[in-house]
């Protein structure tokens, strides 16, 4: 199919001001790009989009993903852990609430279950269910398992378990590793500073990963959890909120190969939630204030820095529901100090130099994921926190959602 935008504001996903222009589709990709007053010719019976007026931008770009968090917009659950059964189910339903939000590709940060993403990504791929391009992982590994009975391959100590936990994520089609390198003093207190490896079983992760084409990402809050997740090679490395000065310098001369997710989303969920009284949330509350407090200002060192800041911000919890993924724009914005322009980079250049795929920008030669939008997220991103706003989610060059109507040359005689 082809299909021409006209009358669009284009937000191309980089630093660049949106400009009026057209864009043209063809197949799977972004045939044209034209800025006014340049002009594209619609062929015959090429799909004509008149957006009035509407911003046409990249779809936004999660990097921070649970699928298998089961609670949504949609279905909220109050147990964390659930049957497989239906644990699958929540992962189909999650994908598709969060395109219908405008979300066009995902970085998985960990599953509650082992193979799930991977059969998820492989219908949606397949045009069986609707959901995101999605990069898959399986559970988050950490060697004792935190109480989790998940087998020797997801467990287990020293160098060779690591290897072994490699093979398998290969041989099962995991494209992203996930590795607990810290605690996490939301759900244990204090619990930030443990740390889970030694460097001899995160340089056989490191190896391993570079044999079966793995890439690793990695949940670390200080120093010597980030030195170690660094060991390992990770491609992006989730919170560091307690690093020091020194570790900041250090990154800065990493910033062409790291990525940095704050995961801010879930702490400000956290800090605004109401909980039943029989529900103790005191402890996530003081870490999460905690770590806001550190991350306003680590997370504008590290952007000036250059580090690419990618939002996704732990979403899946019943406080914190899929599908409210958009907040993490307006908190780059109202905690970070972002301007809206740099907060929809995140979410869509940034974000599709992580996966390596020509997502994430709007540009000739790039795959067609696109959001046509009623308002204009460079001034106020807050509009992309409504879904009906979305008048067009485009991926791969398919309609997911269309509201507007479409004429065609030749139709028009």
């Amino acid at each position: 199919m082809t299909t021409l935008f006209t009358n669009v504001r284009i937000f191309d996903g980089t630093a660049n001001a949106p400009r009026p222009g057209s864009v043209l589709v063809d197949g799977d990709t972004i045939a044209q790009v034209a800025y006014d007053p340049a002009t594209i010719a619609p062929a015959a019976h090429t799909h004509v989009i008149d957006g009035d007026g509407r911003t046409l931008m990249p779809g936004m770009i999660d990097a921070h993903t649970h699928l298998t968090w089961g609670s949504s917009v949609e279905k909220i659950y109050h147990a964390f852990i659930l049957p497989p059964d239906e644990l699958e189910v929540a992962a189909t339903r999650n994908a598709r609430v969060l395109l219908d939000h405008g979300f066009t590709s995902l970085w998985s940060g960990g599953a509650l279950g082992d193979g799930i993403e991977t059969r998820l990504a492989a219908r949606i791929a397949a045009g069986e269910t609707p959901g995101p391009r999605l990069i898959p992982s399986t559970l988050e590994r950490s060697p004792e398992g935190d109480g989790i009975d998940t087998g020797d391959v997801f467990n287990g100590r020293g160098p060779d378990a690591m290897r072994a936990f490699m093979a398998y994520c290969a041989d099962q089609g995991v494209k992203t590793v996930k590795l607990v390198v810290s605690g996490e003093s939301a759900l244990k207190p204090n619990s930030h500073t443990e740390i889970n490896y030694t460097p001899e079983e995160m340089d056989a992760a490191r190896e391993a990963a570079q044999a079966h084409d793995l890439t690793i990402t990695c949940h670390a809050y200080t120093d010597e959890a980030v030195d170690l997740a660094l060991r390992a090679g990770a491609r992006i490395i989730y919170h560091m909120s307690y690093i020091s000065d020194a570790m900041v310098e250090r990154l800065a001369g990493l910033k062409d190969s790291v990525f940095y997710g704050p995961g801010c989303g879930v702490s400000v969920a956290a800090l605004e939630a109401s909980p039943p009284p029989h529900i103790d949330m005191s402890g996530m509350k003081h870490s999460a204030a905690e770590r806001m407090a550190l991350e306003c200002a680590l997370v504008p060192r590290l952007k000036d820095a250059g580090l690419r800041v990618l939002i996704g911000g732990d979403y899946g919890f019943p406080f914190n529901p899929i599908g409210r993924n958009a907040r993490d724009l307006a908190h780059f914005v109202d905690h970070f100090g972002y301007s809206p322009i740099e907060a929809l980079a995140a979410a869509t250049s940034l974000g599709g130099q992580l996966t390596g795929a020509k997502v994430g920008e709007i540009r000739a030669g790039w795959l067609a994921d696109l959001l046509l939008v009623d308002g204009d997220p460079t001034t106020d991103v807050t509009v992309l926190q409504d879904k009906d706003r979305l008048s067009a989610i485009m991926l791969g060059g398919a309609f997911h959602k269309l509201t507007l109507p479409e004429t065609t040359p030749a139709a028009a005689g």
